[in-house]
């Protein structure tokens, strides 16, 4: 006979092995396993996977970008990105975006150079504390305060720290409204109320 392997065996009628149909490959079975194919041969199996990857749901951006694994039975690439110890700047309060992929765990997010610089003990008041630097700085600290007068006149008058030049004005005093009575040729009085503007 010109096939050695005996694939199927039947006895008085009665079929006691039949290996015909048998449709598995070597690389269906695990590595080091051995069966038979369907022409009876025996064979080794060449699988080197032993884990039913069929329930597993990972995609290709979950996976490490470079690294491999096994989903339901096919092999993926992954395409996460590899940030490592990439920092975060942030730069608004409305706060910075985390880039999508893998951080090692030693990454921060940190100030940008000009904020981190006006975030002094000096430019905090006293009494509170922002991200943990105390402010030292007084209500007095680098203020021009000060009174100011004021005498009435025929028009509006609006008064400001800042037309007076001050960051905060202390008091405002109004003049009392000048009064001033003169004898005139006519033998009467000039009564002048106000201001000559």
């Amino acid at each position: 006979m010109p096939n050695q392997y005996k694939n199927k065996v039947v006895y008085n009628g009665q079929t006691l092995i039949d290996l015909t149909t048998d449709t598995a490959i070597a690389t269906d079975v695990l590595s080091g396993k051995y069966f038979h194919l369907a022409t009876g041969e025996r064979v080794q199996g060449a699988c080197t996977y032993d884990a039913d990857t069929t329930d597993a749901n990972a995609t290709a951006g979950e996976i490490l970008s470079g690294k491999t694994a096994y989903v339901n039975g096919n092999k993926i690439t992954g395409s996460m990105p590899n940030n490592g110890a990439t920092n975060v700047t942030v730069s608004s309060v409305s706060g910075a975006s985390i880039p999508a992929g893998y951080s090692d765990g030693s990454a921060k997010a940190v100030l940008d150079s000009a904020s981190a610089s006006a975030l002094s003990a000096n430019n905090i008041r006293q009494g509170v504390t922002i991200l943990g630097v105390e402010g030292t700085l007084s209500p007095e600290d680098d203020l021009t305060v000060g009174p100011v007068s004021a005498t009435p006149t025929g028009s509006q008058q609006i008064i400001t720290a800042a037309s007076q030049n001050l960051d905060y004005i202390t008091q405002v005093t109004v003049a009392a409204i000048p009064y001033t009575e003169t004898p005139n040729a006519q033998g009467g009085v000039t009564v002048v109320i106000g201001s000559a503007a």
